[in-house]
């Protein structure tokens, strides 16, 4: 390989994103290199872009862009075995140790040492021409699953390891409130993982719309500032029972009090959407109905589950990329997905 430099986005600061050249990475022992292919565009990142911030994650520039990605092994480290040079990739974000308690006990999502857990974003970001990545963490694409749709297992494995904090299976009752684009990929995991009964939540008629296309069985439209007892008993009425699920994908708090009142008594409630860093939450009605309210964070072993989905037709992802982008307009992507109403996924070409 003769290329000597790397190009990329940077975020420098509030709605400031620069493209930069810098040489290319050094690979360690248990990494590869990678052309970069593909790579979506996530509601995270938008929050970093134009608000700075993340929950309680503050923006500290300079930050690359993207974690949801695909791209071609070019060169492999010496310990590397399972990879060569050629094979397509979904790249796993993330960097942990291996060693904590939390990784060695099957949580590495949440590894004690992880740099990746207190800022949730890669730097630079996979947005780019060249990416480094510990070869562990990528896993290998079979011919029937495009470099657009590798870049969707992010996304779809969120989804699956918060259908599994919920404790989806065969005959769940599921509530997703929000139908955005991880909304979305929640009731196609929910599906795939044998839920018979799901209801969308919305504020828009075209994202529930888009949710009956995609197979919810039920939507409700709500709207901001309705009492969540109330909202509840539509979900009822329209279900015609309680969910033993929730996924609260909004982040948004009368959407999760809503998933609080509306879940069945011992009954799961997981927070997937991230709000603000405080709210406020009926927290006495959950515990005396021994509802649990459970955190998800990314995933665990998901990827070739998600991957596993997709090539045997069992989870169809395309129809969530409404837009694609040459990797020099990555700006006009962004914007795109700031103010598109129609927008699920944007897909930047590297």
């Amino acid at each position: 390989m003769t290329t000597t430099l790397n190009q990329y986005p940077v975020l420098h600061g509030v709605a400031d994103i620069r493209m930069e050249t810098h040489p290319l990475p050094e690979i360690g022992r248990d990494e590869v290199l990678l052309r970069m292919s593909s790579v979506g565009l996530c509601g995270s990142d938008l929050s970093l872009v134009f608000k700075g911030s993340l929950g309680d994650y503050q923006l500290t520039p300079p930050l690359g862009i993207g974690h949801e990605a695909a791209g071609v092994v070019q060169v492999c480290g010496s310990d590397v075995t399972h990879l060569k040079p050629g094979d397509r990739v979904a790249l796993e974000p993330g960097d942990p140790c291996w060693k904590c308690d939390m990784c060695r006990g099957g949580h590495y999502n949440v590894c004690f040492t992880s740099d990746f857990h207190a800022a949730p974003v890669p730097n630079p970001g996979c947005i780019s021409r060249y990416y480094k990545h510990k070869a562990a963490l990528c896993h290998k694409l079979p011919e029937s699953v495009s470099q657009d749709e590798g870049a969707m297992m992010e996304p779809l494995s969120v989804a699956i390891h918060a259908c599994r904090r919920a404790h989806v299976g065969v005959g769940s009752s599921v509530l997703i409130c929000g139908a955005g684009a991880i909304g979305l990929f929640c009731l196609l995991a929910a599906k795939a993982m044998g839920a018979t009964h799901i209801i969308m939540t919305d504020i828009r008629e075209s994202a529930l719309k888009k949710a009956k296309e995609l197979g919810a069985d039920h939507t409700l439209l709500v709207k901001g500032g309705e009492d969540g007892k109330v909202l509840a008993d539509k979900v009822e009425r329209v279900m015609g029972c309680r969910p033993s699920s929730t996924l609260e994908c909004t982040g948004v708090p009368s959407s999760a009090a809503l998933a609080i009142y509306a879940t069945r008594s011992s009954g799961a409630v997981v927070l997937v959407g991230i709000g603000a860093e405080d709210v406020a939450l009926p927290i006495f009605n959950a515990a005396i109905r021994e509802v649990d309210i459970r955190g998800t964070f990314r995933y665990v072993d998901c990827y070739p589950v998600a991957i596993d989905m997709v090539a045997k037709g069992m989870v169809d992802v395309k129809p969530l990329i409404t837009h694609r982008f040459e990797f020099q307009d990555v700006t006009k992507a962004f914007e795109t997905l700031r103010r598109g109403s129609n927008v699920i996924k944007c897909v930047v070409s590297c």
